[in-house]
């Protein structure tokens, strides 16, 4: 399967704002992640922008940024227009949707998502990993996947729903569900087109859309949940992992 990843990336953010060219580790918040991308060996990363300082500033990287227009409601509408930018041919079949606010996810949990894609039944790839911090179970701010496992291993899921609530009831893991997406081009096209539903507008969850028109989302657990860059004390985090990683 011919793969690209795209990272949608935007410079208005309320709680961190500029935050996608914070320097973490002497390179730009978004080409971290990007190097990330890079890293996972899939295919080629582009990342999807309206700000030309963000073009500008992976340019200088040497990486791929495509400009995009700046009334996008969500990353999955930026994504697949420049899609249609960067390959007109349609000779991508799998379009994998990284959040730009990640630049310490490993780069196999990139490669992890396209496995469920094996399956050809299966429309959308995500990532999910059980909770083990108690405080997290009852979070809003963590989303919960709630699926029916594929395997005596529950090494894959496939998702029933997604909810910031604790679900479900009862003993058993609870798995976070990590933001990234592996969609199959025909279900990008699909997604983009149907316009947000109830439960996604009523839980603030854009994959709900998904299953309320009877898509199939699966799920690929991992072991570890990357670390969303939102506030000035996530960035400050991501610069100790990473310069301890490149030892500066």
């Amino acid at each position: 399967m011919t793969v690209i990843v795209l990272i949608p990336a935007r410079m208005a953010s309320t709680r961190l704002p500029g935050k996608p060219l914070a320097d973490i580790a002497g390179k730009p918040m978004i080409a971290q992640v990007a190097a990330r991308a890079l890293e996972s060996g899939v295919g080629r990363v582009v990342v999807a922008t309206d700000t030309p300082e963000i073009v500008a500033a992976l340019e200088a990287e040497g990486m791929e940024a495509v400009l995009t227009h700046g009334d996008h409601q969500s990353g999955s509408d930026r994504i697949f227009e420049a899609l249609g930018v960067i390959d007109p041919g349609h000779e991508a079949e799998i379009v994998v949707n990284l959040q730009g606010d990640l630049p310490t996810i490993p780069p196999a949990d990139i490669h992890a998502v396209l496995r469920p894609l094996e399956n050809g039944a299966v429309d959308i790839a995500t990532l999910g990993v059980e909770i083990v911090d108690e405080e997290e179970k009852t979070a809003p701010s963590v989303v919960k996947i709630v699926g029916t496992p594929l395997d005596a291993a529950a090494a894959r899921l496939r998702a029933l729903y997604f909810t910031r609530t604790t679900a479900p009831w009862g003993e058993g893991p609870l798995y976070h569900h990590v933001g990234i997406y592996a969609y199959r081009r025909a279900a990008l096209e699909r997604f983009v087109a149907l316009g947000p539903s109830t439960l996604e507008m009523r839980e603030r969850l854009e994959q709900l859309r998904a299953l309320e028109a009877g898509m199939r989302i699966d799920a690929e657990i991992v072991r570890s949940v990357p670390l969303g860059v939102d506030t000035p004390a996530d960035l400050e985090r991501a610069r100790k992992i990473l310069t301890g990683k490149t030892g500066m």
